[in-house]
């Protein structure tokens, strides 16, 4: 089978790319390399089953053409800055929900059926039952993050009921481990790095957060795309614990040996659609067998070891 993976440069994409080749499957990696890096594909560039493309998921000719002998895609690019989200409104209309289309009518051109998608657990919004499952009753949503993936999820649920698709739908919690160059360990190091002494957090510190490890994600994905035959599977992706953002910090500095002051912004949330507490129903993705290998703890601490032999990420990052 043929893989087609978007976002292919990107942290959780190269780090698939790698295991498809590794299990001997051809990929054709796709990314405009805005954010990914291809460093993260060397390996995979080297390997004569990959071809890599670089384009836009906007240009639909380009999108089209390059996924021409795929069978199988996966979608995995996407705007992630969640963060910054109200400053920029129409990226993530653009970047999530109007590529996502594009990937589904290039799919069409080129008569592939299936699909795995990267949702998130942000659709979600600050739900009342945790953990959370799948078929929770999804309030207001909270980010224009959230919002445009989970427009995105209802195209391909769409797709899949007007055009035959097949669909999987895994909605993350945050992943963490090699080649992660965005979010709060990443940021910690960094400012740690540059001045130890002290750091300022959004927020109180109590915001509590759910974590996955990268290649437990990835042992995730695969399983359920090679098991699960529905029209349309959507499937929590987490483990069955959530940290305060405080352990995160206190964690990350033992492991660098410091002990800085912490300042706070206040509040429950660090900026505008920040939830105050994620914790993911993870019981129908366990139910195939899948258990994460990787705490949050040790997800965090394989982080801030790749970072501390990877610096060259901080000098590049955008």
């Amino acid at each position: 089978m043929a893989y087609f993976v978007t976002g292919a440069a990107g942290f959780i994409g190269s780090n698939l790319v790698d295991r498809l080749l590794a299990n001997g499957e051809p990929v054709i990696g796709y990314d405009n390399l805005t954010t990914g890096k291809m460093r993260f594909l060397d390996s995979a560039c080297a390997n004569s089953a990959f071809r890599f493309v670089e384009g836009d998921l906007l240009d639909t000719g380009a999108l089209t053409t390059a996924m021409q002998g795929a069978d199988f895609v996966f979608h995995l690019a996407a705007n992630a800055d969640v963060r910054f989200g109200t400053q920029h409104p129409e990226r993530d209309l653009q970047q999530n929900t109007v590529a996502t289309f594009n990937v589904l009518e290039a799919m069409r051109a080129n008569n592939v059926r299936r699909i795995a998608f990267s949702s998130t657990g942000s659709i979600y919004g600050e739900p009342d039952v945790f953990p959370t499952p799948e078929n929770a009753p999804f309030p207001i949503q909270t980010s224009l993050y959230g919002a445009s993936k989970l427009a995105a999820e209802g195209m391909i649920q769409a797709y899949c009921e007007g055009f035959g698709f097949q669909g999987y739908i895994f909605r993350f919690v945050s992943i963490l481990g090699e080649r992660y160059t965005h979010g709060h360990v990443f940021d910690f190091y960094k400012k740690l790095a540059t001045d130890p002494t002290r750091l300022h957090v959004l927020g109180n510190g109590k915001q509590r957060k759910s974590y996955l490890y990268v290649q437990d994600c990835i042992d995730a994905m695969l399983l359920a795309i090679n098991t699960l035959d529905g029209k349309v599977n959507v499937l929590n992706l987490g483990v069955d614990e959530a940290n305060q953002v405080n352990d995160s910090i206190g964690w990350i500095a033992e492991r660098l040996g410091v002990r800085p002051e912490l300042t706070y912004s206040g509040g429950e949330r660090g900026w505008v659609g920040d939830s105050p507490f994620i914790l993911l129903d993870t019981q129908r993705i366990r139910a195939l067998g899948w258990k994460p290998k990787l705490t949050i703890r040790e997800g965090v601490l394989r982080t801030v070891d790749w970072l501390a032999q990877n610096h060259w990420v901080f000098e590049e990052h955008t």
